[in-house]
């Protein structure tokens, strides 16, 4: 039924909020013939402001809302877009789209909110009739026809006077029902406003019920209250009569104080003063008690002292009695060794003034070294001493190819020699070597 693809804006708005007078159609025909275009005549007044999506449609009588159209064509813009005037304008609609039946239809022009702003008079469409077709054959039917010509113009021109006087109604009509609106949107707000007060005013009536029994719980307390306040005064009185008393006393107790201030700040002041004697002989103490410690220390040091060195002699007197008999047993070892050397001298001479003489390439002498056998008896004695090398301490003995710093190494592990006066202590004996280091730091 539509020529375009694009449906046009319809709303489910009733015929009575319609207005119908603002867009006039005109020159209307009763019917129209099928299967022929035909067009629309209609006039914008000033009360309508026209836009682009306004449009116009078929609608067959009877209708309700204007989704209900049949076909519709867009409204085109008027070419003067002046307002305070009335714009002749009109639309052709194509016999393809128009309607096939003899039901009665009629324009109406639709604005792009969906509400009708004009209708025209209903028609048919339907093929002529001979009932359509005039046939004058008479002069008297012809004056007969111009008479009811002439009574139909003025029942025309009466139904026009009528039809202004009906849109004018409407008009007012339309005003009246505008504010018939209003009023009723009016009295719409005005229930909901009396709907909220009416809840207000239960919910108000709850909490006037609810501080009504707060109200007598409150009275119920405030008797509660007055008679302890009846309490609380008596014994705010018997209270006051206590402290009268108690004030009294304390006038006298504050007399007491301030005197027995006074006697604190003397008794202050002596023990400050016997506190500062106490320091000081503290003090005295300390220092003769450390002096005492120092001399205590220094006789037990001195009687270590005496004991090392005592120690020491003993040691020293030992040493020296050892040193002489190991001289001792050097020598004799020595006169048994010389001894050997002579008896072997004398055979030695005995043998060579038998022997034959020798070469002089052999030698400076003659015979020979009369001593040189006794010479290297005599060092192969000393030899022999000398390969005697034991430890005096751990008496660990060392071999005869050794050398003197392998035989010293391991006896100077077993002593502690002074690092001021170079004297020999044994390892064993640390602490009689510590007393004697210390001595030299006191000196």
């Amino acid at each position: 039924m539509d020529e375009t693809s694009d449906e046009p804006p319809t709303s489910a708005v009733l015929l009575d909020n319609c207005h119908f007078s603002q867009v006039i159609f005109n020159n209307v025909d009763k019917f129209y013939v099928p299967g022929g275009d035909i067009t629309c005549y209609y006039t914008l007044t000033q009360n309508i402001v026209p836009r682009g999506k306004d449009w116009v449609g078929i609608f067959r009588v009877g209708w309700k809302t204007t989704r209900e159209y049949y076909t519709f064509m867009w409204a085109p813009l008027p070419s003067d877009a002046r307002s305070d005037t009335a714009v002749q304008q009109q639309i052709q609609f194509k016999a393809y789209y128009l309607p096939k039946d003899d039901e009665y239809y009629q324009f109406c022009y639709v604005d792009q909110d969906g509400v009708v702003r004009g209708a025209s008079v209903p028609f048919q469409f339907r093929a002529e009739t001979e009932d359509d077709i005039l046939v004058v054959t008479t002069q008297g039917e012809v004056e007969e026809v111009e008479l009811q010509n002439k009574n139909l113009r003025k029942e025309n021109e009466e139904l026009k006077a009528n039809c202004a006087s009906l849109e004018k109604q409407n008009i007012n009509l339309e005003k009246e029902l505008n504010k018939m609106q209003e009023l009723q949107n009016s009295l719409e707000s005005l229930r909901s406003n009396t709907e909220k007060l009416e809840l207000e005013l239960n919910s108000l009536k709850k909490e006037n019920k609810q501080l009504k029994e707060l109200d007598d719980c409150r009275e119920a307390e405030l008797h509660q209250l007055k008679e302890q306040i009846q309490n609380v005064t008596s014994d705010k009185e018997r209270l006051e009569t206590r402290l009268k008393t108690a004030l009294d006393h304390m006038d006298q107790l504050q007399s007491q104080v301030l005197n027995y201030e006074k006697e604190v700040e003397n008794l202050s002041l002596m023990d400050r003063d016997k506190t500062e004697q106490l320091e000081s002989l503290k003090e005295e103490n300390r220092q003769l008690r450390a002096i005492g410690t120092q001399q205590q220390q220094n006789h037990d040091l001195m009687k270590e002292l005496e004991e090392q060195k005592r120690l020491f002699q003993i040691l020293q007197a030992k040493k020296n009695e050892a040193n002489e008999e190991n001289q001792k047993r050097r020598e004799d070892e020595l006169l048994r060794h010389l001894a050997q050397a002579e008896e072997v001298s004398s055979f030695s001479v005995a043998s060579q003034a038998q022997a034959p003489i020798p070469s002089p390439e052999v030698g400076r002498f003659l015979f020979g070294n009369p001593y040189c056998a006794a010479g290297a008896k005599l060092g192969a004695g000393a030899a022999d001493l000398v390969s005697i090398r034991k430890c005096p301490t751990c008496d660990e003995v060392f071999p005869e190819d050794s050398e003197t710093s392998q035989y010293e190494a391991p006896v100077q592990s077993h002593v502690l020699k002074c690092p001021v006066c170079s004297e020999i202590f044994e390892k064993s004996n640390k602490q009689v070597f510590d007393d004697h280091v210390f001595c030299h730091g006191l000196e």
